[in-house]
C-alpha cells in the first residue's frame, strides 16, 4: 500500500492538527473591542495559510457572560457580540470551503442562571423542571448540604430564599449545575448537539466533561493531604464525590452515539484526571469521546526526564481503540512562552507538533506570544476578581496581534483586553516575512506532518537520553524521522547509534541541512528534525513502538 493511501484510511482528526480560537480576541470586525464571527471569518487567510485543519471555537453562545461565555443562556443562538446565527453560517461556509473543520465548545455541566430552563427550575418546589439541577434542603444547622468547593471560591451551594433550598455550582452561582442524572436532561442537551450537527458543524470540544455525574449521595469529599498555601482554595478538598463519578463512561457513550448518527463528527473531551483515569474516557471498546484532552504538557514541570516518563506511560496506558492527543497551550493556563521562555517555546512547538497524536494550538503562541500584564483596574476574568490576580486566566487571553498598525489590527475601537507591548515586532505580518520566526517554524512544522506520513501518523519509538535530552523516532511504511530535543540551557549530547540522515526543520538555522550520524550535538535550547537514512541492521532500541493500533 502507498504512504499516501495508507494515510487516507485515518480520519480527519487523527491526522489533523486543531486550533483554539478564543473568539473575543481573535479579531474584531465591529470597532468595539470585541472580537466576533465576522472577525474570524476575515482572518480564515492566515488559518489555512498556517496549515491547520480545524478550528475550536470557545463559546459563543447567548450569555449574560458572567465567565465569559461558559454560563450558557441559550445553547442553540448566537451572542449579539459576536454576530448572529446567519454570520455564523457564513463562518461556518468559509471554513468548509477552504477544507477547515469547524468545533463548537459544548458547556453541559451548567448553564446560566438566567437560562430558561434554570428560571423554571427555581420558581417553585413543584417545578417541572426542578429536578433539571440539583437542590437540596439545607442542614439542620441552615448550612449547605455538604462540603462542597466552588472552583471560584467558597462553598458550592448556594441558598434560594424563595425556595428554601440549595443548588448545587461547580463554578460560579451564576452556572447552576444541570442534574445529568435526570434523562430529560440528558436529551435535552443531545438535542442541541444534533442542532448544530444538522447545520454541518465537525464536532465539539466538551467543556468539564468528568464534573457531569456527582454522588449519588452527595458525600462530603475528603481533605487533600497534599494542599499547599497558594494552591487555589477548592484544591483544600479531594472532589472524590463531585467529579469523575463512575456513571460518566455511560452517558460519553451516549453522546459518541450522538455523534457517531452524523459522518465523521468528533467529540473532545476537557479531563483533568491522572492518565490511568483519563484514558477510561475513550471507553468500552473505544464507544467514549475520541479525544479525551492530554494535558500533561500544560501542567508537568518542564524537565525532559519527567516529560519522556510521562509520554512513555501515556501511550503505554492508552487502550487499542485510543487515538493519543497533545496540548500546549490554553485559554485557562498561562502561555507557554511565559512558562518555559522564548527560546524554550521554540523547543515546546518542534514537540507539540512532532508527537504521535493529535496536537492543539492556542491561538498567538504560534507568535511566541507571552502572558500580557493586565492591570487591576481592568481584570475582566471572575476568577482573578474573586481569587486575586495570581488565578487570573486574562493574561493568556489578550487579543491576538496582527500587524503594527494602531491596535495590533485587531480592533479599530479600544481593545477589551490589553495588547501584548511588543506587539508592533510580534505580529502576524512582521513574521510572516521573517525565515527564522516562531510563525514560521510553525508553518514549516504543520506542513511537514501533512508532507511525511511518519509524523501525521506513524508510530512512536523513544530513544535513550540523559539530562535535558530528548529523543525518539516516528516511522510509517519505512517513511523515518528522528526527533531530538534540548529542554534545557546547557549542551547535551544524544546518542544515536547506527542511524543518520539530515536535518530538515531545526530550533536555529545553522542547524538545517547539516548531516548527523551516530551522534547529535545541541546547543541550550535547540531542537532538531532528522530525515532518516534507511535504517540500520538491528530493530529500533528503546521500550518498543507505539503504535496507532486502529490505524494502517
Amino acid at each position: 500500500m502507498s504512504r499516501d493511501a495508507a494515510s487516507d484510511r485515518q480520519l480527519w482528526w487523527q491526522k489533523g492538527a486543531i486550533y483554539q480560537i478564543y473568539p473575543r480576541s481573535f479579531q474584531d470586525s465591529g470597532g468595539d473591542g470585541v472580537g466576533d464571527l465576522r472577525g474570524i471569518e476575515q482572518r480564515l487567510d492566515h488559518l489555512e495559510w498556517l496549515g491547520v485543519d480545524a478550528i475550536w471555537l470557545s463559546p459563543i453562545f447567548p450569555s449574560p457572560m458572567a465567565d465569559f461565555g461558559y454560563d450558557v443562556a441559550d445553547y442553540c443562538g448566537i451572542h449579539e457580540a459576536f454576530g448572529t446565527m446567519r454570520d455564523f453560517d457564513r463562518l461556518l461556509d468559509a471554513c468548509h470551503g477552504r477544507g477547515l473543520k469547524l468545533l463548537l465548545d459544548l458547556v453541559p455541566n451548567h448553564s446560566s442562571s438566567e437560562h430558561p430552563w434554570f428560571a423554571e427550575s427555581r420558581s417553585s418546589r413543584d417545578s417541572a423542571k426542578r429536578d433539571w439541577y440539583i437542590w437540596r434542603d439545607p442542614k439542620p444547622d441552615g448550612g449547605p448540604p455538604n462540603n462542597w468547593l466552588s472552583v471560584f471560591g467558597g462553598s458550592a451551594w448556594e441558598l434560594d430564599d424563595a425556595t428554601g433550598q440549595y443548588y448545587y455550582h461547580a463554578f460560579l452561582k451564576e452556572q447552576p449545575d444541570l442534574n445529568w442524572r435526570n434523562a430529560a436532561v440528558r436529551e435535552a442537551i443531545y438535542d442541541v448537539m444534533r442542532f448544530w450537527f444538522d447545520k454541518g458543524v465537525d464536532g465539539f470540544r466538551i467543556d468539564v466533561l468528568w464534573h457531569l455525574i456527582k454522588d449519588e449521595h452527595l458525600r462530603d469529599n475528603p481533605l487533600n493531604p497534599d494542599y499547599r498555601e497558594g494552591d487555589p482554595p477548592h484544591h483544600r478538598l479531594l472532589p472524590v464525590y463531585s467529579t469523575d463519578q463512575r456513571e460518566i463512561h455511560d452517558i460519553a457513550a451516549e453522546m459518541r452515539a450522538v455523534a457517531d448518527a452524523y459522518r465523521a463528527r468528533v467529540l473532545i473531551g476537557e479531563i483533568y484526571l491522572p492518565i490511568e483515569r483519563l484514558v477510561a474516557y475513550y471507553g468500552h471498546e473505544g464507544r467514549g469521546v475520541h479525544l479525551p484532552f492530554n494535558f500533561q504538557l500544560l501542567t508537568l514541570p518542564w524537565n525532559a526526564r519527567e516529560i519522556d516518563r510521562a509520554i512513555n506511560e501515556y501511550e503505554a496506558a492508552l487502550p487499542d481503540e485510543g487515538w493519543p492527543n497533545w496540548v500546549l497551550g490554553n485559554h485557562d493556563k498561562s502561555r507557554i512562552a511565559s512558562r518555559v521562555g522564548p527560546e524554550q517555546a521554540r523547543v515546546a512547538a518542534m514537540l507539540l507538533l512532532t508527537l504521535r497524536g493529535t496536537p492543539t494550538i492556542y491561538y498567538g503562541d504560534e507568535l511566541g506570544m507571552p502572558d500580557v500584564p493586565v492591570p487591576p483596574d481592568r481584570v475582566q476574568d471572575p476568577q482573578g476578581l474573586r481569587l486575586g490576580a495570581a488565578f487570573s486566566r486574562d493574561p493568556a487571553r489578550t487579543p491576538m496581534p496582527w500587524s503594527a498598525e494602531t491596535n495590533a489590527g485587531f480592533t479599530t475601537g479600544a481593545p477589551w483586553l490589553p495588547l501584548n507591548g511588543d506587539f508592533p515586532r510580534r505580529n502576524v505580518d512582521a513574521q510572516r516575512g521573517d525565515p527564522g520566526s516562531m510563525l514560521t517554524l510553525y508553518r514549516r512544522l504543520l506542513s511537514l506532518r501533512r508532507a511525511r506520513p511518519a509524523l501525521a501518523i506513524g508510530d512512536y519509538f523513544p530513544l535513550p537520553a540523559d539530562g535535558d535530552a530528548l529523543a525518539f523516532v516516528r516511522e510509517h511504511a519505512g517513511d523515518r524521522m528522528l526527533v531530538a530535543l534540548n529542554l534545557g540551557g546547557g549542551a547535551q549530547s544524544i546518542d544515536i547509534e547506527q542511524r543518520s540522515g539530515e536535518t530538515v526543520i531545526a530550533t536555529h538555522a545553522r542547524l538545517e541541512g547539516q548531516r548527523v550520524a551516530g551522534r547529535i550535538d545541541l546547543g541550550p535550547n535547540e531542537a532538531v528534525l532528522v530525515d532518516l537514512d534507511e535504517p540500520p541492521a538491528q530493530p529500533e532500541k528503546g521500550s518498543g513502538p507505539f503504535s496507532g493500533r486502529n490505524g494502517p
